[in-house]
């Protein structure tokens, strides 16, 4: 089959391997629609099946609908995902049924209906699927529907398109009553193909699993087409274009610069992570007339504003403005974020009900700025991404209503109603409990091995999302795919960085801001050794030592700093020195110098920065050999030869020497850098922490 505005991806093969196992055909549909984002949203709508199974207790056969679970995403679903529910039982609770003030009890006797005892939990939607009489049913978000729901005209314009074959039920919150009201709907439209849902989306059935997938491609597709050709004879989309956005170079400038400041008034109440885009879509929108008229309007599907918040905030600031002087910039943006926040509360208080949980984060998820792009701030990065895709997909229903007839948004009180929903805020009160570094942006210079990739590690596991950097372009290019594999994509960002060039500096705060949004964390890690008499030292060792160990912490420090500064929500600083900065020792000279130079120059940061509550502290450690960049070098063979031992003596000569006779490893110094960005050390700062065994040389006091 061919479709120009979604994807066929049923494998003829693929699907004869399942034959005969309803469930496995609905994973494999389910999958299929949801990886095509122009069918559904992430995480978004929902599938099942109906068919015939040996009921446990009695061994008679009883029809069971398995159904997409509460949360989860239809294109990475499994059978863990599913609920399965006794399809007579869910029915019967019609009787229990006490009305639309009652909707939230009915959600708890879902479980009574339980038929496979490791269910998912039941979704809001069961009952939307189990009043329907159809196999295989589909429950999506799709753009191209959804513009049509949200139209003035809409229940018109699907009864022409469709020459009644789909019918029409108008906005209502998901619930048991809407699933009787899409019952009464076929009831009074016999042989209809899909129902459109007000505001919100598309129901499509099948008596097969590829029934159902082919008739909701082709109603999607036909909404698509119906789209086009309007946009063909209906002019410039939004209005036409209003102001010149910057190229894309400038536009990743500007957004860099800008991010870190977005991000401190959007956190005010908890540090969040940013995202940018700027799609083509998305300037279409916010460099045109129409941008001030509907982005105020708010989004119409459930789905959207539940991540984007109702409305976006509209920056009032030129693509090209001056933001070097923070600030003056700052004093800019100030009233509109109080204005926002003001907005939200009396949105609050207007539409609250004596039972409605307490006011959540009144900052904006989604900012705009024109000729530029869109940011989206929230709990971590693959909150903040989804958000920004799916105010995306709000884009293009907008400019699919407009085309078409005009667009219409939910009132207040209805967004209200489902986003502060006792259901919807029970599922935010079990979800799990946040880790110690969520919210937080990590920079661990040389952090593509050794101690400095043990950190990013560590740091990651505990909820922070890291920027990767390494002079060495392929061991970086390694190190991010062992990150990929095992934190996924929004965990990290990658970029080439030797600490002795500024431009490369430059560039990597760049990159955390555009990726993150800023930085809260730098660990100053990256280093070489040389050990050499003095008789054997050169100048070439001299430099390359102060370059890379004093002159680049200075440097990433200074850049860190500026930063941290336009956030204007502290910050820590953590330099990884060694024991070296207090023991003399062999040899040592050029080494031993320059960390003592780093050990100082993180007291004089700390002593500085701690009105701007950055916390600069150090970590000292010794020998620690494992995949270390520094031992791979001839800085082994140095110290063994001032030992007087061979390399291979050497872990357990250092070892013996400490005083809990202990080997040293990069985790080691990992774990140390987490107790200081973790939580219980905030008030400190100019400290030293010795990870080296015990030596009693190397004691500070």
């Amino acid at each position: 089959m061919t479709f120009r505005h979604v994807s066929y991806l049923w494998d003829d093969k693929k699907a004869a391997e399942l034959a005969g196992d309803e469930v496995a055909l609905l994973i494999y549909r389910s999958n299929l629609l949801g990886a095509d984002l122009r069918l559904t949203n992430y995480g978004g709508g929902n599938t099942s099946c109906k068919l015939l199974s040996p009921d446990p207790l009695t061994g008679k056969d009883v029809e069971v609908m398995w159904i997409k679970g509460s949360g989860g995403d239809l294109g990475t679903l499994k059978k863990s995902g599913l609920a399965a529910l006794y399809t007579d039982r869910l029915r019967s609770l019609q009787s229990m049924y006490r009305g639309l003030e009652y909707e939230d009890e009915m959600v708890a006797l879902f479980n009574h209906c339980i038929y496979d005892l490791d269910s998912k939990a039941p979704s809001i939607d069961t009952p939307l699927h189990g009043f329907l009489p159809f196999k295989h049913i589909d429950h999506l978000h799709p753009d191209a529907a959804i513009a049509i729901a949200a139209a003035k005209d809409g229940q018109r314009i699907t009864q022409e398109l469709f020459a009644g074959k789909i019918g029409w039920v108008d906005w209502q919150r998901p619930g048991f009553d809407l699933g009787l009201k899409l019952k009464q709907c076929l009831d009074e439209n016999p042989g209809i193909i899909g129902i459109m849902l007000g505001s919100h989306g598309l129901f499509t059935w099948g008596e097969t699993a590829y029934e159902s997938y082919v008739n909701t491609l082709e109603v999607i597709e036909k909404c698509a087409q119906f789209l086009e050709d309007n946009y063909a004879n209906n002019g410039p989309a939004f209005g036409g274009q209003k102001i010149m956005g910057l190229d894309e170079a400038a536009r990743k400038k500007q957004a860099a610069a800008i991010a870190p400041l977005l991000r401190g008034f959007c956190s005010s109440e908890r540090h969040m992570i940013g995202h940018f885009t700027d799609d083509a879509r998305v300037l279409e929108f916010i460099n045109s007339n129409d941008l001030h008229r509907l982005a105020p309007m708010g989004t119409s599907c459930p789905d959207h504003f539940l991540r984007t918040k109702i409305s976006p905030l509209v920056l009032e600031l030129e693509p090209a403005e001056d933001l070097s002087d923070t600030t003056k910039i700052k004093e800019r943006l100030a009233p509109a974020f109080e204005a926002y926040r003001k907005l939200y509360a009396e949105y609050y208080e207007n539409c609250k009900h004596p039972n409605s949980p307490p006011i959540r984060d009144a900052n904006p998820v989604i900012i705009l700025y024109p000729g530029v792009g869109l940011f989206s701030f929230s709990k971590d990065k693959q909150t903040a991404r989804v958000a920004a895709e799916f105010y995306t997909n709000a884009i293009n229903v907008m400019k699919g209503a407009e085309a078409i007839s005009s667009y219409t948004s939910l009132p207040r009180k209805e967004a209200f109603d489902i986003e502060y929903w006792l259901l919807e805020e029970a599922k935010l009160q079990r979800m799990p409990k946040a880790k110690p570094l969520s919210g937080r942006i990590a920079l661990v210079t040389g952090s593509a091995g050794g101690i400095g990739k043990a950190i990013a590690k560590k740091f990651a596991e505990e909820g922070a999302v890291v920027v990767l950097n390494d002079m060495n372009a392929e061991r970086l290019h390694g190190a991010a795919a062992e990150f990929k594999s095992k934190f996924g994509q929004d965990a990290f960002t990658s970029v080439v960085l030797d600490v002795t060039n500024g431009a490369q500096i430059s560039e990597a705060f760049e990159a955390a801001a555009l990726a993150f949004g800023g930085i809260d964390i730098v660990v100053n890690n990256a280093g070489l050794s040389i050990s050499k008499s003095i008789a054997d030292h050169t100048e070439k060792d001299w430099e390359i030592l102060y370059d890379v160990l004093v002159k680049g912490q200075f440097l990433v420090t200074q850049a860190a700093v500026a930063l941290m500064k336009k956030q204007d929500r502290g910050g820590d600083v953590i330099n990884i020195v060694s024991k070296n900065a207090l023991v003399s020792g062999p040899n040592n000279a050029g080494y031993g110098s320059a960390k003592a130079a780093q050990l100082h120059l993180s007291r004089l940061n700390a002593a500085e920065l701690g009105g701007d509550k950055i916390r600069v502290n150090t970590v000292n450690p010794d020998a620690v050999i494992s995949d270390s960049n520094i031992w791979a070098g001839g800085w082994a063979e140095g110290r063994a030869k001032a030992y007087g031992i061979t390399v291979e003596e050497l872990p357990a000569y250092y070892a013996k020497r400490t005083l809990l006779n202990e080997i040293i490893l990069p985790d080691d110094i990992a774990n140390a850098c987490f107790a200081l960005v973790g939580g219980l050390l905030n008030k400190s700062t100019g400290n030293v922490l010795n990870v080296d065994g015990g030596l009693a040389a190397a004691f500070v006091r």
